[in-house]
């Protein structure tokens, strides 16, 4: 069992950026891939970055490539996205989520609460 908690939400201007964390309790999280996820209003969970847990290769959806950055700290259980030159379009509810499988789709097993990132134009 895996329990997820997102922080560093916020509200910031166009152009600026935010470090959203999440920490992980529970065994082994080393051995997990880890997920962000985003949902805007009236819009379905879509994909935004992913680290696998065995080289720690990354994956980025295209709207955020160059942007955002996701990184692992196995030492402290915790991952984070670093968001750069952030627009109006990335104002969404941000999730992580953990599973053993590296994985681009939403099949994730665990899933946090969520933080929200606002983004004013």
């Amino acid at each position: 069992q895996v329990q997820l908690v997102e922080s560093g939400g916020g509200l910031v201007q166009a152009g600026g950026s935010l470090r959203l964390s999440c920490a992980a309790s529970g065994r082994a999280f080393s051995r997990y891939a880890m997920g962000w996820f985003r949902q805007a209003p009236g819009k379905e969970r879509e994909f935004v970055a992913a680290i696998s847990w065995f080289d720690g290769k990354t994956y980025y959806a295209d709207s955020v490539k160059g942007r955002f950055t996701m990184s692992r700290d196995n030492a402290k259980n915790t991952v984070y996205l670093q968001m750069n030159s952030l627009k109006a379009e990335d104002t969404a509810v941000y999730y992580c989520a953990a599973d053993f499988r590296t994985l681009v789709t939403s099949d994730y097993t665990y899933w946090g609460q969520g933080t929200q990132v606002t983004v004013s134009s």
